[in-house]
């Protein structure tokens, strides 16, 4: 049984046959190991229990801290023993995905609109669109089998679809809040464990670049959107720099961690926003 090393600590040393491999020096000390989503919580400083990281590419994440052990009986999300987890204080972290994210909005811009027509100028059209879609609901769940339906394949499905009134917009814009709120309905079994969801943080990028998912996302939540300059690559080179003894703590890590910009949720449109929402998740 090998022995057991802290996630941010010395693990070993490059060796010589993976120093010839990848063209590295032999003897690097290997100070720091993390999973995706873990390793993207780390990147956004998210290391406190009621800290949230969010995520929204090709599938999508929402991933919290716990201080205590909890789960989800269904097994519809994921607990694990996060980064900075001790045997001391438990840190685990709680993960949320949805695969049908990014890419319902890569096949709406690929099979729907004209080519040559950017993601940039798809949010445009859709915010001609108003909460709700004008009716229109899209269920996202069509790259596979989903874990918050208990790994149920549905697929993706349009509902509401009304030929004398609907528009592209509309189209374009329930695509967007489907995603949302298939956040939502994961969120909700997460704060269902006593998980509190007050602030998410991400990125800015992929969807988060859209307008309509970062208000559609504070607005059904709650919660405000906190977005970074921060990735993947910027969150391991921090916890192999904490791990090496670089910096002293996560503190001194991320104290240079820009938050480039904060979305608070509408309070006077949280009714729409949830109306969508209830609307949307008949259909589930």
């Amino acid at each position: 049984v090998p022995d057991i090393k802290p996630t941010m600590g010395l693990q070993g040393y490059v060796t010589a046959a993976t120093a010839r491999e990848l063209g590295l020096a032999e003897g690097i000390p290997v100070t720091y190991r993390g999973g995706d989503q873990p390793n993207n919580a780390l990147s956004l400083n998210v290391l406190e229990p009621g800290e949230i990281a969010s995520t929204a590419g090709t599938s999508g994440v929402v991933y919290g801290v716990l201080g205590d052990v909890n789960f989800d009986a269904k097994s519809r999300v994921n607990t694990f023993a996060h980064v900075n987890h001790t045997l001391e204080q438990n840190r685990l972290g709680v993960l949320l995905c949805i695969n049908g994210t990014g890419i319902l909005n890569s096949w709406i811009k690929h099979n729907v609109v004209e080519p040559g027509i950017g993601y940039s100028r798809m949010n445009n059209i859709a915010a001609q669109s108003s909460i709700g879609s004008r009716g229109v609901s899209i269920i996202p769940f069509g790259n596979g089998a989903e874990r918050i339906l208990q790994n149920a394949n549905r697929g993706c499905s349009i509902h509401g679809l009304n030929f004398n009134s609907n528009q592209q917009c509309d189209i374009l814009r329930a695509a967007q809040e489907g995603i949302v709120f298939s956040f939502q309905y994961g969120m909700e079994i997460m704060r269902n464990m006593g998980m509190q969801i007050n602030v998410v943080r991400a990125g800015k990028a992929n969807m988060f670049l859209s307008p309509i998912f970062r208000q559609t996302l504070a607005g059904v939540s709650g919660a405000t959107i906190e977005l970074y300059d921060t990735d993947g690559a910027a969150g391991a080179a921090k916890g192999a720099g904490i791990g090496a003894g670089i910096y002293k703590d996560s503190k001194e890590a991320f104290s240079t961690l820009q938050k480039l910009e904060v979305i608070e949720p509408a309070t006077a449109l949280r009714e729409q926003y949830l109306q969508a929402y209830e609307t949307w998740k008949q259909y589930i």
